[in-house]
């Protein structure tokens, strides 16, 4: 009896470790697909100086208040 335990419990954590692998694949390649679409975007082509201007400013907002006055 404690052995089928102990392979369902072996199996399990097996199981939760591919689990977080896909998690951990699936994040990578969110955040590349963030990265082409800013890439292709017209933030690509502001200077740097602009760009860290106005991501500053967008921290500062709150992404709800930039998307508000977007959108105004």
């Amino acid at each position: 009896m404690a052995g089928k335990i102990e392979k369902e419990r072996a199996a399990i954590r097996e199981e939760e470790l591919k689990l977080a692998e896909r998690k951990k694949r699936l994040a990578e390649r969110e955040a590349e697909e963030r990265a082409s679409a800013i890439a292709k975007s017209v933030l690509a082509k502001l200077d740097s100086n602009r760009l860290e201007a106005l991501l500053s400013r967008m921290k500062t907002l709150g992404i709800d208040e930039v998307e508000k006055r977007l959108l105004a």
